[in-house]
């Protein structure tokens, strides 16, 4: 499975120069916990709930401060194209909770570890099922006998 099978699309971006006023504005209506700082249609950062309760309120920085003051610019990305596994291993290896995804150097999508987790279970859901349809159309029968071996 591609990570863009599974990501967030469209993602949620701001330019370098909005306000952290706007920012959060944008984080309540759109329900989501960070967001990506964009210009020209490149990737410059990201910036957090965390980031601004703690570079921005807790840094003394008012709400018209810009966005590029508490976004974090060394960002880790993901390719959309690339395997879902390869998401598993990044996050593993960085402890990031948001991926940004890119499309040939476009922000196109993130991926985060609720997308993830959202996927295990759909895996699982996926594997339950029959079995349990299974289980739910065999007739009950006789309650096995202890040390009597189950037959099918």
């Amino acid at each position: 499975m591609k990570v863009s099978e599974v990501m967030t699309a469209p993602p949620v971006c701001v330019e370098p120069h909005v306000p952290l006023a706007e920012v959060t504005r944008r984080m309540a209506e759109c329900a989501v916990g960070s967001v990506l700082v964009v210009k020209d249609g490149a990737l410059h950062g990201i910036v957090t709930d965390r980031d601004l309760a703690v570079r921005g309120m807790g840094g003394g920085l008012t709400p018209k401060a810009r966005v590029d003051a508490v976004m974090s610019p060394g960002v880790v990305t993901v390719a959309a194209t690339a395997d879902l596994e390869v998401a598993y291993r990044t996050f593993n290896r960085t402890g990031v909770r948001r991926l940004p995804v890119l499309d040939a150097g476009r922000v196109v999508g993130v991926l985060t570890i609720d997308d993830l987790f959202l996927d295990v279970l759909r895996r699982l859901a996926d594997l339950l099922g029959p079995v349990s349809w299974s289980v739910l159309q065999e007739p009950p029968g006789p309650p096995a006998k202890a040390g009597t071996p189950h037959e099918p």
